[in-house]
Formats: structure tokens, C-alpha cells, sequence
């Protein structure tokens, strides 16, 4: 293998971009290929046979553009499908799940809130990890509709805040100190969420242990490369806009049907 190859990244959408955003920033030489299935999003609602067939469709693609190394940028998918691809392909994978371990342990008030999809929260991984946790009180919330919004452009509407405060007011009043981000695609919501939330509940997402996982892989595995191409690639299947509107204009973005 080349340590020059990219490294491919999936998302049902633009979400997997916070994740895409903390693997740039550690591994800025590093060349990457960030793949956004909008037109199949979310991932959320749909049965594990779907997330899984998504899945491995869009590994196929990442893998034809001779990837070394797979982030699955996907609560959903990866808390559905993450096994069956291990199980299928030989290339590495890193999962992204909840960070229910770093709140569970710092709460003071043993509860912590989860805000995720339907998709992850009845996954079979979601509740192995969970369970682990069996002292802390954890109060789960679907976030419907929060990832169509911002996948329309819509992070700063009047309708996002209103559904963020329907989710989070409960999880206030059941004294969560922790607010863990169930989905790459929350992370983009965190200024909104933090009008509502009392300063002393933290947020937690995922982003920077994935870029820390991706770096000890390549450490460890592969190889870093040497940066000679380091340009990242962007693709999505719908109207590029909103996607380029989160990473900023000075990346590509290509639309392709996949």
C-alpha cells in the first residue's frame, strides 16, 4: 500500500464534516476524500439493512478511489454497519459512536443527556456500550428533524430552535450535567444549543477522538504520508451548496451520482 493513498470519509450528509474538520487540522498532510450521501439522508430513520446496503455502497466508491484508510463519519452507520464492513473488507475502518464513557465518568450528577438519531439509539452497539454504564441515568432524545434542517441550510432558523429547545428542555429539568452529541452532524448546532443550555452542562462529541484514532492507525499501520498531494476531495450527490458553504469555498466539491 502507498502511504500516499487518501483517506476516504462517509456521512449520510454534510454532517461528517466536524469529523472531516478534526482529521484535517491533526493530519494536514494528509490527502482526503469526504463523501456526502445526502440524497439518502438521514440514515437515522432507516431499518439496518438499508444503513448497511448504504454502507457498503459507498465504501465501494471510496475504495475505487484507492483509499487506505475508511472513516465511517456516521453514528448511524457505524453503530449498524460498522461489523458487516470489517466482516466484508480488508481495508481499516474507524467507527465513530456516542461519548457516553468520557460524560458517564465525569458526571457529578450521574445523568447524563444523549441527543442522537432513532438509527443509533436502538442500535445493538449504542446499547452494549450503554450498558457498560448501569449507575448513570441517561436520558435519550431522538433528534427528529434536526439533520434535514441542516441539511437544507437551515442551522440558525426559527424552526431549529424550537425543536432544540422541545429536545433539551426535558434533559435540563432531569439535571444532566453532560450533553453528549450523538450525530456528526450536531456538532454544527453546538452555538444554538448553547443559548439553551445553563453553562454549567458540558458537550461532548466525537470528532477529536476520531482524529486521534485515525493518526494512531496510520502510526501504528499504515504510514503517514508524505504530503505531496494533500487536497481534499469533496462529493456529494445533491446541490453542492450547503456543503460548500460549510467547508468554505477555497475546497472542490464535485457532484456526482453514486
Amino acid at each position: 500500500m502507498d502511504n500516499n493513498q487518501p483517506i476516504g470519509i462517509f456521512d449520510s450528509g454534510i454532517g461528517g464534516t466536524s469529523i472531516w474538520k478534526e482529521i484535517h487540522n491533526l493530519l494536514p498532510n494528509e490527502k482526503t476524500i469526504y463523501l456526502a450521501d445526502s440524497k439518502n439522508a438521514p440514515y437515522g430513520q432507516k431499518s439496518k439493512d438499508e444503513i448497511i446496503a448504504l454502507s457498503i455502497k459507498n465504501t465501494e466508491f471510496l475504495i475505487k478511489q484507492n483509499c487506505k484508510l475508511i472513516v465511517v463519519a456516521c453514528n448511524t452507520a457505524t453503530t449498524n454497519a460498522i461489523t458487516e464492513l470489517r466482516a466484508a473488507y480488508t481495508i481499516p475502518f474507524i467507527g465513530i459512536e456516542p461519548a457516553i464513557k468520557p460524560a458517564a465518568t465525569h458526571s457529578k450528577t450521574q445523568t447524563i443527556g444523549i441527543l442522537a438519531t432513532q438509527g443509533t439509539l436502538t442500535s445493538a452497539l449504542f446499547y452494549e456500550t450503554a450498558r457498560k454504564f448501569n449507575n448513570i441515568t441517561i436520558v435519550e432524545q431522538v433528534g427528529n428533524g434536526l439533520v434535514q434542517l441542516i441539511e437544507n441550510g437551515k442551522i440558525n432558523s426559527v424552526e431549529m430552535s424550537q425543536l432544540l429547545d422541545s429536545y433539551l428542555r426535558p434533559m435540563i429539568a432531569a439535571d444532566i450535567d453532560y450533553l453528549v452529541l450523538g450525530c456528526s452532524h450536531y456538532p454544527y448546532l453546538i452555538p444554538q444549543i448553547k443559548k439553551i443550555l445553563p453553562n454549567h452542562i458540558k458537550i461532548i462529541d466525537s470528532g477529536e477522538a476520531v482524529a486521534k484514532q485515525t493518526k494512531n492507525i496510520l502510526e501504528n499501520k499504515i504510514g503517514f504520508s508524505d504530503g505531496s498531494d494533500k487536497t481534499p476531495v469533496f462529493y456529494t450527490n445533491t446541490n453542492p451548496t450547503v456543503l460548500k458553504a460549510i467547508i468554505g469555498s477555497a475546497y472542490t466539491v464535485l457532484e456526482k451520482d453514486f
